[in-house]
C-alpha cells in the first residue's frame, strides 16, 4: 500500500501505477455525476454534441452535493459520496468514451466496470461514506455547474476545484483487480464451509 498525491488531469501511465489499497489524495478538477448525468454525458457524446466540460484525465465523482447559494456564488455544504452501483450499467461506457482516470464513490463497482478499468486505464476509488463535510472542506471552488435546470441539484454535474481530496482509496485498479469483488468471493467460500460443517 502506497500513498499518493495526484494533480488533475492525470496521464493514463500514472494511473496504471496505482494499485488495490493506494490511498489517494487529489488536487485539480472533478466532476459529480449520479444516473441522470451519466445519461445526459453520453447522450451528448453519441449525437456529437460537445460536452461542457472536458473529462480526459480527470475525476469522476457519484455525488449529489448540498449546496447553497451565498453573495451570487455557489457554496458546498456536503459532499458526500452516493452508491456506486447505481452507475454499473453505464459506467464502462462513460470510461471508455470519456476517458476519466479516477472514479470515485462508496461501496464498490462490478465487473463491467472492473474490465473497462483494466482496458481503458482508470481506476475506482472509495470515500468514506459519512464524511460530506469533509470532503466539502477540500472543494476550494464551484468552477461550474451543468444541466441545474433540466436535473436538479443533486443529479446536475458540478464541476469542482478541491485541494488534497481524499483519502481515497482504490478499490479497483487497471488490473482488473476488485476488492469488493474478492472480498465477497472470500465469503461465499466461508460461509459455503461453515454449512458444511453444519451439515446444511
Amino acid at each position: 500500500m502506497a500513498e499518493y498525491k495526484i494533480t488533475l488531469p492525470v496521464d493514463e501511465e500514472k494511473i496504471r501505477e496505482l494499485k488495490v489499497g493506494d490511498i489517494l489524495y487529489v488536487t485539480g478538477t472533478i466532476v459529480t455525476a449520479r444516473d441522470e448525468a451519466h445519461k445526459k454525458v453520453l447522450e451528448a457524446i453519441e449525437s456529437g454534441e460537445t460536452l461542457p466540460v472536458g473529462l480526459e484525465g480527470l475525476a469522476l465523482y457519484h455525488c449529489g452535493p448540498v449546496v447553497q447559494k451565498k453573495e451570487g456564488e455557489w457554496v458546498v455544504i456536503a459532499a458526500g459520496p452516493t452508491t456506486s452501483t447505481r452507475m454499473e450499467d453505464v459506467e464502462a461506457e462513460f470510461i471508455e468514451k470519456t476517458h476519466v482516470r479516477i472514479v470515485i464513490g462508496k461501496g464498490g463497482m462490478g465487473r463491467k466496470t472492473a474490465e473497462a478499468a483494466r482496458k481503458y486505464g482508470a481506476v475506482y476509488t472509495v470515500f468514506t461514506g459519512g464524511a460530506a463535510v469533509l470532503a466539502a472542506d477540500a472543494v476550494k471552488r464551484v468552477a461550474g455547474v451543468y444541466w441545474l435546470d433540466e436535473l436538479g441539484i443533486p443529479e446536475a454535474m458540478w464541476v469542482f476545484d478541491v485541494e488534497n481530496f481524499g483519502p481515497l482509496v482504490v478499490t479497483i485498479d487497471t488490473t482488473g483487480k476488485n476488492f469488493y469483488a474478492e472480498a465477497a468471493e472470500r465469503r461465499k467460500k466461508v460461509l459455503e464451509g461453515m454449512y458444511r460443517e453444519l451439515g446444511f
